[in-house]
């Protein structure tokens, strides 16, 4: 049965919610991230009508499920004010007025001590020129729908909040569900509700957090899993669970993702991530190049997760060297997007922005690189550390690996 509900003069369509469904619904992912990436959200930018309707669409589905109201009020709604210079290289909010967003928060109150939080940001890019995010040239103006980035993650805290509504086997944890806002403006919406929280932080036991898990590959079905450091719990229980998901560890609790936000009040943290692509904050970041059974499998590893975490006690925080405390500064870009689940030697290209130093010398998509300048990239450490030397107007010789050859390619920057 399809229900139909109406916000600001548009049709919404939702399924209604299974009573006992033992299983992850792929049709409500669909559904879910249809609706969300729709072009009548008009791209959930921040502080937009298309964010208003967006937080109306996902409270609707807290109340079908009966959670408790955990925003601000007695409601689903969380809203918080933050002021954001457009300028992206001037810092200073002096005469810049003050913006509001919504979180929505929804809490299943199973009387327990503890509180697991399952969570993923719910805004976009608008129509791509809210403080230069769009990765297309001249796009401003147009719809940035956001399917993976983030409906799919959106879409993961409600169909996990069904879930454990739905197949309420324990009382180990309560569950506290967030859709944050303000993440693409520099995490706003978590770092508001960590500074100003609505249950104890003391009583929670970890965040999951879920940004961009829409894309999974079949061939590879790599998954990024961040965080895996902040507890030492973490890696013996993920390394337990059977799954034909290829799980990449990174320790780091700290991360461009809401799940930091938590980890600085020294919570443990898992963040699910399948990786970067061509469509990333672009345009074209559409429902249908979603992997709706891949997104399946990482929700269903995730329940798996949170099974066996019931069987222990609270985990004990532990802290992480963060990857930004090593990380250098840049001068210039390449601008390529590395593919951050390749395992070999090397830094894979996964995209190419035209008109760039890389576009331009033409390296390509798939290509690795292994050497630019005088120094060998190894990593992706190697690689920024590389392209630190470099300032505008340098040249410098790329090797890369295409097909198996090596390519020698002169970069202007």
């Amino acid at each position: 049965m399809i229900n139909k509900f109406i916000v600001s003069g548009y049709v919404f369509f939702a399924g209604t919610i299974p009573v006992l469904s033992q299983k992850i619904s792929v049709d409500n992912l669909r559904s879910h991230i249809t609706c969300l990436s729709s072009d009548s959200m008009e791209g959930r930018g921040t502080a937009t009508k298309g964010e208003q309707m967006a937080a109306q669409y996902i409270q609707k589905n807290f109340h079908e499920m009966k959670l408790m109201p955990k925003g601000k009020n007695n409601s689903y709604l969380y809203d918080f004010t933050f002021k954001k210079n457009p300028n992206p290289h001037d810092t200073s909010t002096v005469d810049i007025p003050v913006r509001k967003g919504i979180n929505v928060i929804g809490f299943l109150d199973n009387k327990s001590e503890y509180t697991v939080v399952i969570g993923g940001h719910y805004d976009h890019l608008g129509k791509g020129g809210d403080g230069g995010g769009s990765l297309e040239a001249n796009s401003e103006g147009m719809i940035h729908n956001g399917a993976d980035d983030n409906a799919s993650g959106t879409a993961g805290v409600l169909e996990l909040a069904r879930y454990f509504t739905a197949n309420n086997r324990t009382e180990k944890f309560n569950f506290l569900f967030i859709c944050f806002s303000g993440e693409e403006l520099g995490l706003y919406g978590s770092k508001k509700f960590c500074d100003s929280p609505t249950v104890d932080l003391k009583t929670i036991n970890y965040m999951v957090n879920m940004d961009m898990i829409g894309r999974l590959s079949d061939s590879t079905h790599k998954v990024v899993v961040y965080g895996v450091g902040t507890s030492t719990d973490m890696i013996p229980l993920l390394d337990k669970i059977p799954s034909d998901l290829k799980i990449i560890k990174d320790s780091s609790g700290i991360g461009p993702s809401d799940q930091t936000s938590f980890y600085l009040k020294d919570i443990p943290v898992l963040h699910f991530f399948t990786g970067q692509h061509k469509d990333y904050h672009k345009p074209s970041d559409d429902a249908d190049k979603i992997n709706y059974d891949g997104e399946k499998k990482i929700l269903e590893y995730i329940v798996q997760f949170i099974e066996e975490t019931e069987k222990l006690p609270k985990m004990k925080f532990t802290p992480t060297r963060s990857k930004q405390e090593d990380t250098p500064r840049f001068k210039v870009t390449l601008g390529i997007m590395p593919d951050y689940t390749f395992e070999g030697k090397g830094v894979r290209v996964d995209g190419v922005t035209k008109g760039k130093p890389a576009s331009n010398a033409g390296i390509e998509k798939e290509d690795i690189i292994i050497q630019l300048g005088e120094k060998k990239t190894e990593n992706m450490m190697d690689y920024m550390k590389a392209l630190a030397g470099f300032a505008a107007g340098d040249s410098a010789e790329a090797v890369v690996m295409r097909k198996g050859q090596e390519v020698k390619l002169r970069v202007k920057f």
